[in-house]
């Protein structure tokens, strides 16, 4: 008789948590429209936990679904551009699934441990390339999962390693002090970490971006590259040139309808 009202309550239970997970996902789908297929990425292997795209000769773009990162085979030597923490070791696994080539040259994005917290993860006798800026904060941080770079530059260089060539450009400060515009010419790829998300709308709070001005100016910056490919550093998937027009747009709408309640609204009143 126990054994028959235990089964009874648990079944009761069940059922319980199969209507409430049911009602809730009700819910969500009425609060929150299905993702429209422009945000949509290519699908992340659930074993490996991440993807990996060729976008031209020797250039691949890694794909956590949360985090993007690229790294070039050179033919003497592996060049990273960052290391995303949340991928991990997952970006040795990915390297060495296309390349036998060591990992010879590391490139920081920016400063931010969200991109490149896994550095010390790399070969210590690998080239790590920042700008002036970026190096500066992390020598005061004393982090050892950032490794502090050994080579800088203070507005642009060119990094050319076996059959492969980098274009690292600073336009000043957007989201960050440093923050680089890094350009692959051959393979028409464009990585510019923090500004553009594609398929998706930005980030909501505006005051991650350093300077707002240069945030903004950023797009105008970005299109002025001739690129076919756009790694971002967030989010499930690469973008186009169409995806930074969209948002840029999007950004003119926003800077005129705020200009427009500024311009009518009594502020005393308020």
């Amino acid at each position: 008789m126990a054994q028959l009202k235990m089964a009874t309550i648990a079944s009761a239970i069940g059922i319980i948590l199969s209507t409430s997970g049911a009602l809730a996902q009700d819910a969500h789908d009425e609060m929150f429209a299905k993702m429209p297929p422009v945000a949509a990425g290519p699908a992340i292997d659930r074993e490996k936990g991440y993807v990996v795209e060729e976008l031209g000769r020797g250039l691949y773009h890694l794909n956590d679904g949360v985090y993007q990162m690229m790294f070039v085979t050179t033919g003497g030597g592996v060049i990273v551009v960052d290391a995303p923490p949340n991928t991990g070791k997952n970006i040795l696994a990915a390297i060495s699934s296309v390349t036998n080539e060591p990992i010879t040259h590391v490139i920081y994005s920016h400063s931010h441990k969200d991109h490149i917290g896994a550095a010390a993860l790399f070969p210590d006798d690998a080239v790590i390339i920042a700008h002036e800026d970026t190096a500066a904060h992390l020598a005061g941080k004393n982090d050892p999962d950032r490794p502090v770079p050994n080579k800088t530059f203070t507005d642009g260089m060119t990094l050319e390693v076996g059959c492969q060539k980098l274009q690292l450009d600073y336009h000043g400060v957007n989201h960050a002090p440093g923050n680089l515009y890094i350009y692959a010419p051959e393979q028409k790829v464009l990585m510019l970490v923090d500004i553009v998300f594609p398929g998706w709308t930005p980030f909501p709070d505006l005051a991650l971006a350093e300077s707002v001005d240069g945030f903004l100016e950023a797009h105008n910056l970005i299109l002025g590259y001739d690129f076919e490919h756009f790694i971002g550093g967030h989010l499930n998937r690469g973008g186009t040139r169409q995806d930074v027009e969209t948002q840029q747009a999007y950004f003119a709408d926003m800077v005129q309808a705020a200009g427009k309640a500024n311009g009518t609204m009594d502020f005393n009143a308020a």
